[in-house]
């Protein structure tokens, strides 16, 4: 999936000379958390987090706040010269580098002009409708030998009880790099005939796996 399937284009914004009380103002009215800042061409020059505005302002409980801190330009406090994206970048490269920098937000930019934005909350989203976590359902995983067409072979039990897949993620084995770990979502609410067939075919199942279970 690409970027600019997902990403919010509807982008508020601020420039460096606008003040700590007017992000504040706009965050708190549009329910948001992050906002690019822009230069008067539209150039994406920082951004600004809510974290950002609550480590530069005073805490409501401190006496005698100096209320002029919240007249501060935000170019003050925001962070310049943001990591950026583009909307052809695939999803799973971006979520890498929320990942790997611990970011909460990545402005998407076409042609040098700002044209969306992914939050950390879009990518959790995302991630939430592609596995089908949010429709009814089960999950199953299996513990399987780490071999090409394995997961042919394990699917075609999905396949034999007309069970519609809504996913299928694969992990590591952490105890033994000669399996992997495979997580099925499917559209059923009773997939005891569909462990038990697996089991059948000598397969591992780790999940569900409760009393009266046979492994």
């Amino acid at each position: 999936m690409l970027v600019e399937q997902m990403m919010n284009t509807n982008v508020l914004t601020l420039q460096p000379t606008h003040s700590i009380k007017d992000a504040i103002d706009l965050l708190r009215e549009n329910k948001i958390r992050h906002l690019p800042i822009t230069s008067e061409e539209g150039l994406v020059v920082g951004v600004l987090s809510d974290r950002d505005i609550k480590d530069a302002t005073p805490s409501n409980l401190i006496e005698n706040q100096q209320n002029d801190i919240y007249a501060t330009p935000i170019e003050d406090i925001m962070t310049k010269n943001p990591l950026i994206g583009h909307p052809l970048d695939f999803v799973e490269e971006v979520a890498t580098i929320f990942y790997d920098q611990k970011i909460g937000c990545l402005p998407i930019v076409s042609s040098g002009k700002l044209v969306g934005i992914v939050t950390e909350t879009d990518l959790l989203y995302k991630y939430i409708e592609l596995t089908g976590a949010h429709q009814p359902g089960s999950q199953i995983e299996v513990r399987v030998p780490n071999r090409p067409g394995i997961l042919f072979e394990v699917s075609k039990v999905f396949h034999d009880h007309h069970s519609n897949v809504l996913s299928v993620l694969v992990y590591p084995d952490l105890q033994n790099d000669e399996n992997k770990i495979l997580v099925f979502r499917v559209k059923t609410m009773n997939p005891l005939g569909i462990i038990e067939d697996i089991r059948k075919e000598g397969f591992d199942v780790l999940w569900p796996n409760m009393p009266g279970m046979t492994n």
